[in-house]
């Protein structure tokens, strides 16, 4: 009988030089730099190539790279249209349409060569981001705005996203934050994508498979759950009434608890003070506050860490990002992790073909004819 476990819980399905995760002593590293090193040390398109190419780029590759991310920022006039017409949508479910139109207008789509296949990634890198920001500008009914080329991913995003450049600290918090949601190992989105990729797919319909799996509750969209609850609150007192009254009533709190981390999330660790900073300075620190006091409150009384998602969004809406753009922001930031595990499996391919153990009825079931059913 197969080995079988709810879920896949610990069965290794794959092999990866991508990402490792020690849930026991919180410990997250992408290609051996431990997640804390590149948070105080990197910027997100030094991780990127890092998560690529297994190693960090030298100044001519870190330049050539943003140049390229910067050359691909453009988004086909098909693409520009469609957002243009689906104001009224979700965004998760636009952009998860307007990813896999990307493939249409690319010139390159069929072509599975490795050399093509990084530069679709480098598209969908840059692109990605531009479909949410070209979105939420088209369905506000304000103009979409021209990426400046000086600026890089994460203060061009917030840049096109708002209309204002951020200063030295907002552009660095939300780096930061790409950083961190950069890669996860074989979480739900990335298995999809890479299920999809075995299959010697395209690289646009494994991220579409990727982004579908992220839409989907259980696996993003917490922190958009976590700022409603604070919002709504309206203050500390009440959100920890709120918090008392779903403990009482054996509702998840979103934002705490991890299936691998059995001990504080280390990306946690960074969005909890970058909330601090980011409230102290947009006038929010109430959001960070209340967030703080909760925190305590589920520690304390059922032993849960806060998560990714529990600080990152305070964080985000202190930099002025609309609610239903954390999980979009979120597969701008994974798109580095999820195009790694695609090039990896291609260049190493098998395909993921697991077993289902079989609990229906006794094989051999007898014929009943249909009048006398």
């Amino acid at each position: 009988m197969a080995v079988s476990a709810a879920g896949l819980e610990g069965i290794v399905a794959a092999e990866s030089e991508i990402c490792f995760i020690d849930g026991d002593r919180g410990i997250l590293s992408y290609q051996g730099f431990n997640i804390h090193t590149l948070a105080d040390n990197a910027t997100f398109e030094e991780v990127v190539y890092l998560l690529w190419h297994g190693r960090l780029p030298k100044q001519a590759e870190l330049n050539a790279l943003k140049a390229d991310l910067v050359k691909y920022r453009p988004i086909p006039k098909q693409v520009v249209d469609f957002l243009s017409s689906a104001a009224k949508f979700s965004p998760m479910d636009v952009l998860r349409t307007a990813v896999s139109m990307l493939s249409l207008y690319d010139p390159q789509a069929r072509d599975m060569s490795p050399e093509a296949n990084l530069e679709k990634a480098k598209k969908l890198m840059a692109q990605t981001a531009t479909i949410v920001t070209t979105f939420d500008r088209l369905r506000t009914g304000k103009p979409v705005i021209e990426g400046d080329p000086k600026l890089g991913l994460a203060a061009n995003f917030l840049y096109t996203l708002t209309g204002k450049k951020p200063d030295d600290v907002m552009e660095r918090v939300f780096d930061v934050a790409l950083i961190l949601h950069a890669d996860h190992e074989l979480n739900a989105s990335t298995f999809a994508g890479r299920v999809t990729a075995a299959t010697l797919s395209d690289i646009y319909s494994s991220v579409t498979s990727a982004i579908g799996a992220l839409k989907g509750p259980l696996h993003g969209g917490a922190n958009e759950d976590v700022i409603r609850m604070l919002l709504e609150a309206g203050n500390e007192k009440a959100a920890l009434q709120h918090v008392h009254n779903m403990l009482a009533n054996k509702k998840k709190i979103p934002g705490f608890g991890h299936r691998v981390y059995h001990t504080e999330d280390p990306r946690a660790t960074h969005l909890r003070d970058m909330s601090k900073d980011l409230g102290e300075r947009t006038g929010h620190l109430d959001l960070y506050l209340t967030s703080k006091k909760i925190e305590e409150t589920i520690k304390e009384q059922k032993g849960l860490n806060a998560n990714v998602d529990f600080y990152s969004a305070s964080t985000y809406y202190s930099l002025g990002i609309p609610i239903d753009l954390f999980t979009p922001i979120f597969a701008v930031s994974r798109m580095s992790g999820w195009t790694a595990h695609i090039l990896e499996q291609y260049r190493n391919n098998r395909l993921i073909r697991p077993r289902a153990e079989y609990l229906g009825k006794a094989v051999g079931q007898s014929w009943v004819p249909i009048n006398e059913r």
